[in-house]
């Protein structure tokens, strides 16, 4: 039973559709590995087990019946503590929140129960979703599953920490700048940006409305393809015969290669090759409106952040983290017509984007330039925690900015994941590459 602590989601669905795995035992088993996990309350805020064995129990009977709702259904996932669970806590990290108790689920989580997938509970996250790092001091801080004295990714945090270190199948998590792809890149999984409004967001707990996205971290693109599916309420991708050759893509440099750490980039060029080596042409490309929008990201996110929670946040501004409520509070600086401005930039630098990246197939950079940051400095030192910050989230943020779909694959080297972005709206191309790239990273 503990082999299926490790195995992907898919792989599990298989068991149970062959008669082979019980999503009771399954369940418990989860149930029971958490339990025991030293770390268990740095990655789980809070626990459902009576849901989660009792929808075990429903998969069950299906099972039985050949009544399957989905090829997950009795597989049990977890979720970022910022969508809706009726009447469990749902808190999104933040003090500012505590004892909040949603009525309904969340849509996507809706979607997925009637699928048959199993809730195991929410997991810690980044404080109101607004750091790629994965600190938090208000509630609690998960591990990296490669360095026990780093910090591992977020906001997404607990969402990869359940799945890296064997407590969930898969976790679910929101994308607003990188925060499903920067945990997924530094605990080694795959890792789904959806295109923007794809998901839907009723019953997420908000930080930027027109970035919010919704999607899995998990250990392969077929399970990242079949939980779309069920969040989305709609078939899986056809992902068979996925091939790299004759593929196009495009390395995005200056920006996105500027100041990449020595690790990340020696991955990335490894990786690179691996996937020249399966057939992909790749060319290195210069968009310099990449540059300008980035410039656009403190107006754009901190006005829509700020705007959403200026009220709750300056009722009792002593309950936050200092380093999230600084940068909340940064949106004071942007008027209306600055945010306006800065709207009109974005669409342009988005029109000149499209009309670079059209004959590609996808654009490929280093998921994070940055390692794992030390969780002790980041506690002690103010500039290193700004710095690494920005640096964590600055490639991911152009997928955002630029209105992408996009994917972290892991290369190999620990902490080190590739990212795809393609166009809006086409993730079923984008999953399909990503099949064929895992092959040859793998």
């Amino acid at each position: 039973m503990q082999d299926w602590l490790q195995m992907t989601a898919a792989d599990l669905g298989r068991g149970i559709a062959a008669g082979d795995i019980d999503p009771v035992a399954l369940t418990q088993t989860y149930l029971d590995a958490i339990e025991a996990h030293a770390l268990k309350d740095r990655i789980y805020a809070r626990l459902t087990k009576d849901r989660a064995l009792a929808e075990a129990a429903a998969a069950a009977e299906r099972a039985v019946t050949g009544q399957r709702l989905s090829p997950l259904d009795g597989v049990p996932i977890s979720w970022k503590d910022l969508f809706d669970t009726a009447g469990v806590g749902t808190e999104a990290g933040s003090k500012l929140l505590k004892d909040r108790v949603p009525d309904h689920d969340a849509r996507v989580l809706q979607n997925a129960t009637a699928a048959g997938l199993v809730c195991l509970g929410k997991t810690h996250m980044s404080e109101l979703a607004f750091s790629g790092l994965g600190y938090n001091p208000s509630t609690d801080t998960p591990p990296c599953v490669n360095d026990a004295g780093a910090v591992p990714g977020g906001s997404s945090s607990g969402a990869a920490a359940s799945v890296a270190f064997g407590l969930a199948a898969a976790g679910i998590g929101s994308d607003t700048g990188g925060s499903v792809r920067i945990p997924s890149a530094w605990n080694d999984l795959v890792g789904l940006k959806t295109t923007a409004g794809r998901l839907s967001l009723e019953g997420v707990v908000p930080l930027a409305l027109k970035f919010d996205t919704v999607g899995p971290l998990c250990r392969s693109i077929e399970d990242a393809n079949l939980l779309t599916a069920v969040m989305e309420g709609r078939k899986p991708f056809d992902l068979a015969g996925a091939s790299l050759a004759g593929r196009r893509l495009a390395v995005l440099d200056t920006v996105a290669t500027q100041g990449v750490r020595d690790t990340p980039m020696a991955a990335f060029e490894g990786a690179v090759a691996r996937l020249q080596d399966a057939g992909a042409r790749v060319d290195h490309i210069e968009i310099p409106e990449v540059e300008t929008a980035l410039a656009q990201s403190t107006c754009l996110y901190t006005s829509e952040a700020y705007g959403l929670w200026r009220d709750v946040i300056e009722a009792n501004p002593e309950a936050m983290y200092s380093e999230i409520l600084q940068r909340f509070q940064l949106g004071k600086n942007h008027s209306g017509p600055d945010y306006v401005a800065a709207w009109a930039t974005l669409d342009a630098a988005r029109m000149a984007y499209d009309r670079a990246t059209a004959g590609y197939d996808a654009v490929i950079l280093p998921t994070a330039p940055i390692m794992p940051p030390n969780l002790e400095r980041l506690n002690s030192d103010h500039d290193y925690y700004i710095t690494e910050n920005l640096m964590a989230l600055r490639n991911t943020r152009i997928g955002n900015l630029m209105g992408l779909c996009a994917l972290s694959l892991p290369t190999g080297v620990p902490s080190c994941g590739l990212m795809m972005m393609a166009a809006p709206d086409c993730e079923g191309a984008l999953l399909r590459l990503g099949a064929a790239a895992e092959q040859a990273l793998s």
